[in-house]
């Protein structure tokens, strides 16, 4: 059985997983995760620490997340019920793709995974009401090592939903936390952002 498809996204460091999904009148079964796959193209095992669950209404905005490297957190994100638009921003300093942003449908339907390198942020939008999302991370949480950047950013500019699938109007919903985070620029002058230099050299050492 072929357990899907890795295909690296616009921002390196970063893939899409699409799994093949197999379904009969029972339902329908998937590999959401594979080791083996992953680690043919990292080069290494995704050293599983912590795995987390978030549920989300409609309108919702997770991110953008980042950890200092090392040790970084990788994530390997994927949407069990509901469907996100899932956004890897590269914010590693020096990186040939510093402050753009890349994004994927995660849904209940393809059933689609993302894999997130070390130093880069992340974040998604809920498209609709109990969205669930499931992450398995190389790191467990440290609050010290952890850090936001404003997902409104007009600097970055991700291009968020403003409508839901029936045009109807879906506001943005904000944590206190992420509405308070600072823009790209003022992370940059806080000295908060990771070096791509080190973070790649950090992947190095992994492998």
């Amino acid at each position: 059985m072929s357990g899907g498809t890795l295909e690296p996204m616009e921002i390196g460091g970063a893939w899409t997983f699409t799994p093949r999904v197999f379904g009969d009148e029972r339902g329908t079964f998937l590999e959401w995760f594979r080791q083996d796959v992953l680690e043919a193209e990292l080069g290494h095992l995704l050293d599983l620490r912590q795995a987390n669950c978030s549920v989300s209404a409609a309108g919702v905005v997770r991110g953008v997340h980042f950890a200092d490297v090392p040790p970084g957190q990788a994530k390997y994100v994927t949407c069990l019920v509901g469907a996100v638009v899932d956004v890897v921003v590269d914010l590693r300093l020096g990186s040939p793709t510093f402050g753009k942003w890349d994004s994927v449908l995660l849904d209940d339907v393809d059933r689609r995974a993302v894999y997130v390198s070390e130093g880069l942020g992340h974040a998604f939008m809920s498209l609709m009401d109990g969205s669930t999302v499931a992450y398995l991370c190389s790191s467990e949480y440290a609050p010290e090592r952890e850090h936001g950047i404003d997902p409104l950013d007009p600097e970055i500019a991700i291009m968020w939903p403003s409508v839901d699938r029936h045009g109807g109007l879906m506001p943005h919903r904000l944590s206190d936390k992420d509405a308070g985070a600072p823009s790209l620029a003022e992370a940059q002058r806080q000295g908060l952002l990771p070096d791509y230099t080190v973070t790649e050299a950090y992947r190095a050492i992994k492998g």
